[in-house]
């Protein structure tokens, strides 16, 4: 008989509509949302993150949005631990919760885990800093693209930081740093039933476009001038403060600014697909049907008694 308790996965591509979809779910099964998102944590940041918003947090309790400063470290080990200590609290009271978000590698290591990483030598780490100086971003890509072509397609490529953390432990390890989310899956104290959200492409990107031009307008400017003088923080290299603060250096205007933004949203949001697709275990709805409908699927995976536990 499968464990009652069950972590509820929706996943997609940013813009798709999971953030409705999961409130919807969360009011038709009286339980909370837990975030999976790296940047919605940080609190300084909501309208750029397109975190939930007030509102959205007053129709269903959520976990992990706005729990972090901007100078607080965080990554998918420490989010693994963090939700597996809530779960243990949630499930006293639920016998679901629905875990949501745009970052692939957090959900993954809250459903498979991570190896535990190893301390970088500082010798490898000179090495790296080196070739970056010398070869700046491009370099840095490069070197995933022939190190790690599986993060390749779904890291932000525009992230130093993120791209020379992945450089240094496939160094480390002598295998791609995205090994590690399939090297050992460790066991869960429930079961684990994923939903993927998608819609036609066309369809997405143009959502993708409409929500950047209403960040503008609830403020995003506004906030990326506010965290402008931390611009350097790991917790900001990541798409429309980037392309807000090289407008603020006069690299080019704003117009030309949000059409970066949508650009590089929509490449993530097909990379984020490219890394989704390889989940056999996700079962796809279509955004365009009627949460009902899609609700309705939901129900029957969550009471089908052969569903595999994880």
């Amino acid at each position: 008989m499968a464990n009652p308790k069950t972590l509820l996965l929706i996943l997609g591509p940013t813009a798709v509509g999971k953030t409705e979809l999961a409130l919807r779910v969360a009011e038709h099964l009286r339980c909370p949302i837990v975030n999976c998102d790296s940047r919605q944590i940080y609190r300084e940041i909501p309208i750029g993150t397109a975190a939930p918003t007030p509102a959205e947090q007053a129709r269903v309790h959520h976990y992990f949005v706005g729990t972090h400063a901007l100078d607080q470290d965080h990554n998918a080990g420490k989010y693994e631990q963090g939700v597996l200590s809530l779960l243990s609290t949630i499930f006293a009271a639920h016998d679901v919760a629905i875990l949501t978000g745009g970052s692939m590698l957090y959900a993954d290591a809250v459903c498979h885990g991570l190896d535990d990483l190893p301390a970088v030598p500082p010798e490898v780490r000179e090495s790296v800093n080196r070739g970056f100086e010398q070869g700046g971003l491009v370099w840095l890509q490069s070197e995933v693209q022939r190190l790690d072509p599986a993060y390749w397609q779904i890291v932000d490529r525009q992230n130093p930081a993120r791209l020379r953390h992945c450089v240094e432990l496939s160094m480390v390890l002598g295998k791609p740093y995205s090994s590690l989310r399939t090297n050992s899956v460790k066991e869960r104290p429930f079961r684990i039933v994923k939903v993927g959200l998608d819609r036609p492409r066309a369809e997405l990107y143009a959502r993708v476009d409409e929500r950047v031009r209403q960040m503008m307008d609830a403020g995003f400017l506004e906030e990326a001038k506010s965290v402008y003088p931390h611009r350097r923080l790991n917790s900001l290299q990541t798409v429309g403060y980037k392309e807000l603060f090289a407008y603020l250096d006069g690299e080019y205007d704003l117009n030309r600014a949000i059409e970066l933004i949508q650009q590089n949203t929509r490449h993530y949001a097909k990379r984020q697909l490219t890394w989704l697709r390889r989940d056999k275990d996700i079962h796809w709805l279509d955004a365009r049907e009627e949460y009902e409908k899609n609700i309705d699927i939901i129900d029957s995976l969550l009471r089908a008694d052969c569903m595999q536990e994880k």
